[in-house]
């Protein structure tokens, strides 16, 4: 069998040592890969089992670290948040060119669009109130209990991540952006001086969830979570929010349309049932969602940089650069609004 990103072989000879109660495996499959992590299934005698790899070529030491993610999943399976069950973790990448593991396979869907929604208006209500209690839940997660106490370094998270956001687009802009450089000031000046520590998320949204018959069974994606602000998981989260109205927001071609479905909660009322369901305040929500537009303004221009240089190719990689100053605009509004 030849699957690229997995060396079949010496694949099946690992598990069939450190994982014998899978049953012997029969096939792979890629499910989604690109710039992150890849994903296959794995069928297998006794149950199926998903593999989750980072990308082919070059990857930055730091980046794409599977240790991280199976550490996450491993230590959120006793507790309220929902994940896949850890199987298996090979550190060695001479099996598969790569440090890998192993997670059960969760019968969901990743849902981008709301033509993809199975639910009705109340059942699609519900599926967006459980999106914010499970991330209520997931900042609610006594870290040091599960064994993350080292997982990050929640004091001065907020400075650092404005400061890696700032390196990141000195590194990949390759033009002149009117008003960067002021909303840098702004949030730099306006950072909150103390924040809760929590475990977070670091790009939660619904496709990064697995659904089922209105039903979140599982969070995945977990290659950003740190322990930082909880404010910033949730500024991030309303940042990929598309409301009805919002026209602006429809050219911003990232995180779908999920979110003008019939029943959906809109920003307003997504962020007052997470204030509900954390007990958090929410007063400075507008600066985090402000930090938030920033962070995806750095992304998105790095992926329109490249593109512009030939360094890689998307479906609407040439179009994308536009939603930066949109973005920018948007994070000074959110700014604006602040008392």
């Amino acid at each position: 069998m030849t699957v690229p990103g997995i060396d079949w072989p010496r694949l099946v000879a690992w598990m069939t040592t450190h994982v014998p109660d899978v049953g012997e495996p029969l096939s792979a499959s890629l499910i989604s890969g690109g710039r992150s992590n890849l994903t296959y299934r794995i069928e297998a005698g006794e149950r199926d089992v998903v593999l989750r790899r980072p990308p082919l070529g070059h990857v930055l030491p730091t980046a794409h670290d599977m240790r991280r993610e199976w550490r996450v999943i491993s230590a959120l399976a006793d507790t309220p948040v929902p994940v896949p069950d850890p199987v298996g973790f090979c550190p060695d990448e001479e099996v598969i060119g790569a440090p890998f593991y192993l997670m059960g396979l969760v019968d969901g869907v990743a849902v981008r669009s709301r033509d993809e929604l199975e639910t009705g208006p109340e059942e699609t209500r519900q599926l967006s109130e459980r999106l914010a209690e499970i991330l209520a839940a997931i900042h609610a997660v006594d870290y040091r209990a599960v064994g993350l106490e080292d997982f990050g370094r929640p004091d001065g998270y907020l400075a650092r991540q404005l400061d890696r956001w700032c390196q990141q687009w000195e590194r990949s802009a390759d033009r002149e952006v009117p008003e960067f450089a002021r909303l840098v000031g702004r949030l730099r000046d306006r950072m909150p001086a103390h924040s809760a520590a929590t475990l977070v998320h670091g790009d939660y949204r619904l496709d990064n969830t697995l659904v089922r018959q209105g039903e979140i069974r599982a969070v995945v994606d977990w290659e950003m979570s740190t322990l930082g602000d909880p404010m910033a998981d949730l500024g991030l989260t309303l940042t990929y929010w598309h409301d009805p109205g919002d026209d602006e927001r429809a050219g911003i071609p990232v995180a779908g349309d999920v979110t003008l479905a019939p029943g959906f909660l809109n920003t307003a009322e997504f962020a007052a049932h997470y204030a509900k369901a954390s007990g958090r305040d929410i007063t400075d929500l507008p600066f985090y969602i402000a930090f938030g537009n920033f962070k995806l303004a750095v992304i998105v221009e790095g992926i329109a940089a490249r593109f512009r240089q030939g360094k890689t190719v998307g479906e609407g990689f040439d179009r994308i650069g536009s939603a930066v100053p949109t973005l920018i605009a948007r994070a000074h509004r959110m700014l604006d609004q602040e008392v």
